[in-house]
């Protein structure tokens, strides 16, 4: 079968043959029906360690059941599914409450996940080692619903912690309409009655913003201009929480310059800008690193996309084309969510 494949870090995957897996005891193949391209993808092809071993990219997948190893059961052949996407020991005290992405033993651990480390769903089929970690997704088809294991996941966590703060008269503001923003500003619109204002540097993904339920749109191609528009929007109050999709430094610096007291920054993306410490204003405003999110989550995200509240905007590809989105993801010119099909 053909797999795109991370070799070492600063080269370029490879789509090569490997050998179709077979399922253990305990484990279950999975037929991939799509998975999605994440950023992330880029910081590891680009900065992983050396020392990691060559494995399968893909770490935002769903499919179907090809194959059940001994001992699985509560599933059947052919039943679509999400896989949940951080691996954790499945036995620590965060593990057993379903989340995984917390696990006590993750350093240990010999991978973060599939597509992390171990063979993830860029091919035509993975392994997932235990049915712990999939989710049913009913009348969902994969190649659209892939990206709600992490792009609709990870902004659903970090949401959820902020929700005792998104009161009727509060403002969130996203900062970077790509593929976790968009679901983001889906997500507030389903869950809170706050107000939202996306930020972007692409008017088009502002557009988009504003179709997919945001109140307010702001360019942020002039970090000053941009601050005072939203400042002008809020009032003496400021921002209640500011979710960082980018985290470079300029977002960094916008999200810290229109959070008002008591309010909260949360940095999502991973785009290495840094906030200083100590900040002498505003006063009471905390910073969030959330990470990922839990399995029960990704059980009530799906939900949430069989009720048709949200709804990830996806580019399907062919496998063989992956070289070329991942070129297009670091040039920026992919909207919402590629998503590669077997």
């Amino acid at each position: 079968m053909r797999a795109v494949r991370f070799i070492e870090s600063g080269r370029p995957p490879e789509i090569i043959d490997v050998a179709k897996p077979s399922p253990r005891p305990g484990e279950v193949l999975i037929k991939v029906g799509g998975a999605g391209v994440c950023h992330s993808d880029l910081h590891i092809l680009d900065e992983g360690p050396r020392s990691l071993p060559a494995f399968t990219l893909g770490h935002e997948n769903a499919g179907w059941i090809a194959e059940l190893g001994d001992g699985v059961s509560g599933w059947k052949e052919g039943d679509a599914v999400a896989v949940y996407g951080p691996w954790g020991c499945g036995s620590c005290h965060a593990c057993q409450g379903s989340a995984e992405n917390h696990c006590e033993h993750h350093a240990s651990l010999p991978s973060f996940g599939g597509g992390l480390g171990s063979d993830g769903g860029m091919a035509d089929y993975m392994i997932v080692p235990s049915p712990r970690l999939l989710v049913p997704l009913g009348g969902l088809d994969p190649a659209a619903a892939a990206p709600l294991s992490d792009a609709a996941l990870t902004p659903y966590h970090a949401i959820k912690n902020a929700l005792p703060l998104l009161t009727p008269d509060a403002t969130a503001v996203v900062v970077g309409v790509g593929g976790l923003g968009h679901m983001a500003v889906q997500i507030l619109s389903a869950l809170c009655p706050a107000q939202v204002i996306a930020c972007d540097v692409d008017d088009s993904k502002l557009a988009h913003a504003r179709e997919l339920g945001a109140t307010y749109v702001v360019n942020t191609s002039d970090g000053e201009a941009a601050r005072a528009q939203i400042l002008d929007i809020v009032g003496g109050r400021g921002v209640k929480v500011a979710f960082d999709f980018v985290a470079i430094q300029p977002t960094i610096k916008l999200c810290t310059s229109i959070v008002g007291r008591g309010g909260r920054i949360s940095v999502v993306g991973m785009g290495g800008g840094t906030i200083a410490l100590p900040v002498i204003k505003p006063y009471a405003y905390s910073i969030d690193l959330p990470y990922w999110g839990s399995r029960t989550e990704l059980i009530e995200v799906i939900a949430l996309a069989q009720a048709g509240r949200i709804k990830a905007e996806v580019e399907t590809f062919p496998l063989n084309d992956a070289l070329d989105v991942y070129q297009r993801l670091r040039e920026g010119r992919v909207h919402g969510r590629a998503v590669l099909v077997p």
